[in-house]
């Protein structure tokens, strides 16, 4: 199983400011923990939780699954699977 990355960058930066890692291995249930809250914010910007949990399964899924860009905050925040 991929591990699920969230990155979060500064504008013009290439370090991420803040980096979580979900391992792969204990995403399905770590879903379950997840905010209704936080799980509606995903799904405003498009991903669907279960969805990426079904992605990290599949050892042919690599790379950035989606590149947000909070342009008021300035930010840029990548969600990958590694």
């Amino acid at each position: 199983m991929a591990d699920v990355k969230i990155r979060v960058y500064r504008a013009g930066e290439t370090n991420p400011k803040t980096t979580v890692t979900i391992p792969g291995g204990v995403l399905r249930i770590a879903s379950k923990l997840i905010p209704r809250r936080a799980e509606a914010a995903l799904e405003k910007e498009g991903i669907d939780l279960q969805e990426l949990i079904r992605l990290s399964e599949n050892p042919e899924a690599q790379g950035t699954l989606v590149e947000i860009e909070e342009h008021e905050k300035d930010e840029r925040i990548v969600i990958a699977l590694e």
